[in-house]
């Protein structure tokens, strides 16, 4: 039984989150029914990642066993054509051979979370990005992010419903950066805790408009405290843009 590694797309607003949720709209579920669609195949697909409700991705990646051996260019193509008129779409297919797992083998999942700093709303990003109309220092809160880099205990920044073990996490990489009218959030780890990287934005942005100091975001995490977290920032503005094998 052939397993295919799927790297995936979508735009996450109309779905609640990745995961599949009985009859609610989820995006495994529409791949899962793009599966069955063009091989006739029933089954439950693993992800590296499980996104919220609202958050986009554009290096999302999946793996299905299959019953019989198709063509990757075929696998893609078929699932698309099976995905219309979701937003949804399979970028590419291959097949990792040995026992390579989507989740299970991930090393890194990269997010990015984008903001829009200006007065004007958005228009063509609408639902894309979160509007911050203050101006925001994105060299402070670059700055600042690096409180954040090394092994931690985010208690502060996970979410209260969050099932992790742990609140202990290595954060690899936490980068802020201005281009334009947007600014850019980086961050990357092996794994992340429940709405940890939008708990983490949004005390950022506090520093972005001033409310904050670096020292006051260090003070936060060394809190261990939920009630240390500045405001949670939104989905939409939120991208899993790749993991790392």
């Amino acid at each position: 039984m052939p397993r295919y590694r799927l790297v995936v797309e979508y735009d996450g607003a109309p779905y609640k989150g990745f995961q599949a949720q009985g009859d609610l709209p989820s995006v495994q579920a529409s791949l899962e029914r793009a599966v069955k669609g063009f091989s006739g195949q029933a089954l439950r697909l693993q992800a590296a990642g499980r996104t919220d409700t609202g958050v986009h991705a554009t290096g999302q990646v999946v793996h299905i066993d299959l019953e019989r051996d198709w063509k990757c260019e075929v696998v893609r193509d078929a699932m698309n054509a099976h995905l219309v008129p979701e937003p949804i779409s399979v970028l590419a297919v291959d097949v990792p051979g040995g026992d390579w797992h989507a989740r299970f083998s991930a090393k890194e999942r990269r997010y990015l979370y984008r903001i829009l700093n200006r007065k004007s709303p958005p228009a063509l990003d609408q639902g894309r990005v979160w509007h911050v109309k203050k101006p925001l220092d994105a060299e402070a809160m670059h700055a600042a992010a690096q409180a954040l880099v090394g092994h931690h205990d985010f208690t502060t920044f996970r979410d209260l419903q969050c099932q992790a073990k742990t609140p202990m996490k290595t954060l690899d990489l936490a980068a802020v950066r201005r281009e334009g009218d947007y600014v850019l959030l980086e961050f990357a780890s092996r794994s992340f805790l429940h709405r940890q990287v939008r708990s983490m934005t949004g005390s950022l942005a506090e520093v972005g408009v001033g409310r904050w100091s670096a020292e006051d975001l260090k003070a936060a995490l060394d809190a261990r405290d939920r009630r240390a977290c500045g405001p949670v920032a939104p989905a939409e503005g939120l991208y899993l843009t790749g993991v790392r094998y």
